[in-house]
């Protein structure tokens, strides 16, 4: 997927500016689509260029002038070429796993401390999308929206967003727990992350 694809669906909530474009790939986005504000205002240039979205210019009298940008025919067409190709398979690459990975040998000290920082983050996460979850909702109950909601797919990866948070911050917290355990008993674990692995 290019980032365009992620920039595209975006818009199809509505006329955006860059700022708001970037808000909304925060919160909603980001967990799935990572991409830095530079990244997306260089993005709907390139998309403006070729016709995918539209901008418009906003006059504000106490603020500077902005542009709203939306996509167009011609863009919600690219996204169905998009939606109708065939998807690769996903894949995890995350230094933390490498860390894990070599504990036993390189120390678990900073290692343990690193993933409770990330189970921390994690739990923010979840906190987040469960706001963002029940805002877009409202009043209704979860199947309820599941079934009826105008707008289900930002709904829809928003609970995928929280599900691989919660993944996150379980295996996070079960690890950091195996680890600390296996320290204290000191069954072939170091704590000393300066002690090097025996050479051959």
């Amino acid at each position: 997927m290019a980032l365009r694809h992620a920039v595209l669906a975006a818009l199809l909530d509505g006329e955006y500016s860059g700022y708001q474009l970037a808000k909304a790939f925060d919160v909603g986005v980001a967990n799935f689509w990572h991409a830095l504000p530079q990244q997306l205002y260089a993005e709907l240039t390139k998309l403006e260029r070729e016709g995918l979205v539209t901008g418009r210019q906003v006059v504000q009298e106490t603020r500077p002038n902005k542009r709203l940008f939306r996509t167009t025919d011609a863009g919600l067409a690219e996204l169905e070429r998009f939606a109708a190709a065939a998807s690769k398979p996903s894949f995890i690459r995350d230094d933390l796993l490498v860390k894990v990975q070599a504990a036993d040998r390189t120390g678990t000290g900073p290692v343990i401390e690193q993933l409770e920082e990330r189970a921390a983050a994690a739990d923010a996460k979840i906190r987040l999308f469960g706001e963002i979850l029940r805002r877009m909702r409202g009043d209704a109950d979860e199947e309820e929206f599941l079934r009826h909601g105008e707008r289900i797919g930002p709904y829809l990866t928003c609970l995928r967003g929280l599900d691989f948070e919660q993944g996150n911050r379980d295996w996070c917290l079960r690890t950091a727990a195996v680890l600390r355990e296996r320290q204290t008993a000191g069954t072939g674990v170091r704590d000393d992350a300066s002690v090097r692995p025996a050479t051959r």
